[in-house]
């Protein structure tokens, strides 16, 4: 009998290559704070707080989901990699933080070096873009446990930001007006409903009418990062708080950085609902509350900020080259 570890469903020849692969896109991150390799039992990351008063860390981990499904069914993974660093990014950076170093975990069924490697090259990408590095992660095997060639992610990011520059929401009063920045579709929330609906009536492949590509890649276009745009409007104006769209919907998201006593008041109608959640609502006969409590419907990120701004930020939005569509205000709950 051949009792070995490679017997089991665990090569850890195809770990060591995909090890090899894996430096080669990671170094392209580094900076002259990352003391350490890939390939240590820890990353090394040296932390500058010159610039700083008060330095605090900030961070962040998650997911991508069943947007792999999609992944895994039309075989493409350079995407997903770019969507967990865009999405962990976008969360410290609304709270005021400037993204330092990312750690990402992928566990296979079967590893497949050629497809780790698009993943890790996706993270590589993403960071770069953010202006992080990828300092580590780990890569598991776990026959039994994952299906085949499927896999799952996480991702850990690390930020600092000055304890006065923290962006909380705690100066949000009755009267602010709540300014929305379009998505890129889904981005990686409401993909268990959107499979559920979509994928009984349409393949991966199929072309939908109004949809610019076919189904899988439109569902696959990458989690936006708000991180650039993000600096370029709190260096510019007052910004009381920062909200980014992901699980629980406009509502649910922005509700977490309301004070007591406070609540929101959006017009569902000031701006134009993309047409992948008009298919996905309109193929499962979803009701409204349903769609607003499970996916972006189109605005990915939300600034609060005074009303007397209003001009100010539409203006600096502009020359950054977003649209700034005011999508409702603040009131009080009494």
């Amino acid at each position: 009998m051949d009792n070995t570890y490679k017997s089991a469903g665990v090569n850890i020849e195809a770990g060591d290559e995909t090890v090899k692969k894996i430096k080669t896109h990671a170094r392209t991150t580094f900076n002259k704070h990352v003391l350490s390799d890939i390939g240590l039992f820890g990353g090394f990351y040296e932390l500058n707080t010159s610039e700083y008063k008060n330095p605090v860390l900030v961070s962040s981990v998650d997911g991508v989901g069943t947007k792999l499904k999609v992944a895994f069914a039309m075989n493409l993974h350079e995407t997903v990699g770019q969507d967990l660093v865009n999405h962990c990014v976008n969360d410290i950076a609304v709270c005021g933080a400037k993204p330092l170093y990312f750690l990402d975990y992928l566990a296979f069924g079967k590893l497949n070096p050629i497809v780790a490697e698009k993943i890790v090259e996706g993270f590589a990408k993403a960071c770069r873009e953010n202006g992080c590095a990828l300092i580590g992660g780990e890569t598991a095997e776990m026959p039994g446990l994952y299906t085949g060639d499927e896999y799952d992610m996480s991702g850990t990011i690390v930020g600092i930001v000055d304890k006065s520059q923290i962006i909380n929401g705690s100066k949000i009063q009755e009267g602010d007006i709540l300014v929305g920045y379009s998505s890129n579709g889904l981005h990686t929330n409401g993909y268990s409903l959107a499979r559920k609906v979509l994928f009984e009536k349409y393949s991966v492949y199929s072309k939908v009418e109004n949809l610019q590509q076919d189904l899988g890649s439109e569902l696959l276009k990458i989690h936006k990062s708000y991180f650039k745009l993000i600096n370029h409007l709190k260096e510019n104006v007052a910004i009381k708080g920062f909200s980014h769209i992901t699980g629980g919907g406009i509502v649910g998201n922005t509700n977490r950085i309301l004070p007591k006593g406070l609540k929101l008041d959006i017009n569902w109608q000031s701006w134009n609902i993309p047409e992948i959640f008009k298919l996905i609502q309109d193929t499962g006969k979803i009701n409204d509350d349903e769609m607003r409590l499970a996916f972006n419907l189109g605005i990915g990120l939300i600034a609060v900020i005074s009303k007397e701004d209003e001009s100010k930020i539409v203006k600096l939005s502009k020359e950054f080259g977003d649209e700034a569509i005011i999508i409702g205000n603040v009131k009080s709950i009494a």
